[in-house]
């Protein structure tokens, strides 16, 4: 009897504990003293020098997508794509360094960014002209300009690359070479449906090439066609003056190119 009581008691007690307010119970919970998180990236900092009194952004905005590896701006400091392009906001201004400094500016309105001129070196160690492709520089249709040759009454638009795809709509711009100083490669097809460069290969030396993209237009003048190897891959090399070079392939022999190369006259 006495052993059924204290065990009706225990339980009791034990439902009486349970069922206490937890108000009645103090907690003290003290925060860490260091933090267990990282120092961040992002120097938000405003620069101002004395000599050039401009605000120098250092935080993720300004930062650059670096361009591909064996690029011709692979090595060259203040080249590549801006990491976070849409945090530009109208009226904001992001200055970049490179060998000769580079700005982007964002007006009011439409997106009217303005692709910075970057130089390159060649494999001579010499400075050359390069104009990397920047998304400001795509038109609606997604092409990057067109390219105008009136003596064999071609006009085609060229777009980024040169694989099936981009020649399925026009010309290919070589990946990796310049779109306005320098060296601009272009290729295309020379046969089929799209062969827009199955007559390159008659061009003179006093025929013109027009090409023209959202940095204006220029016109060059022929001074070089040619049959080449397919391996001779120098035609795509950077250069100190403004030339254009259009690739197409040969009839018949898989193993040989036309090469036209053209000299900038305004």
């Amino acid at each position: 009897m006495n052993r059924k009581f204290l065990y009706l008691l225990s339980i009791c007690c034990l439902t009486t504990a349970l069922l206490l307010p937890m108000q009645a119970l103090e907690f003290s919970i003290e925060s860490p003293e260091q933090p267990l998180f990282g120092t961040p990236t992002s120097d938000d900092t405003v620069y101002v020098t004395t000599d050039q009194p401009v605000n120098t952004d250092r935080s993720k905005n300004a930062a650059l997508i670096p361009p591909a590896f064996g690029s011709p701006t692979s090595y060259v400091l203040g080249s590549g794509e801006p990491l976070t392009p849409n945090l530009l906001k109208n009226g904001q201004v992001y200055t970049g360094s490179g060998n000769t400094g580079t700005t982007v500016s964002v007006s009011s309105g439409n997106d009217t960014t303005e692709a910075p001129t970057l130089p390159s070196v060649g494999t001579s160690g010499a400075a050359t002209a390069y104009t990397e492709v920047y998304s400001s520089l795509y038109y609606a249709d997604g092409s990057l300009g067109t390219l105008h040759i009136p003596s064999i009454g071609l006009s085609v638009p060229v777009f980024e690359g040169t694989d099936s795809a981009s020649l399925l709509n026009g010309a290919g711009h070589f990946e990796h070479t310049s779109i306005w100083d320098g060296n601009v490669a272009i290729a295309g097809h020379n046969r089929g449906v799209n062969n827009h460069f199955g007559k390159i290969h008659t061009l003179t030396s006093d025929d013109t090439i027009e090409f023209t993209t959202k940095l204006g237009t220029r016109t060059y003048e022929v001074y070089s066609v040619q049959k080449i190897s397919n391996t001779q891959v120098s035609i795509l090399d950077a250069s100190t003056s403004n030339i254009l070079t259009l690739v197409t392939c040969v009839m018949d022999e898989p193993e040989y190119r036309w090469c036209v190369q053209a000299k900038q006259i305004s």
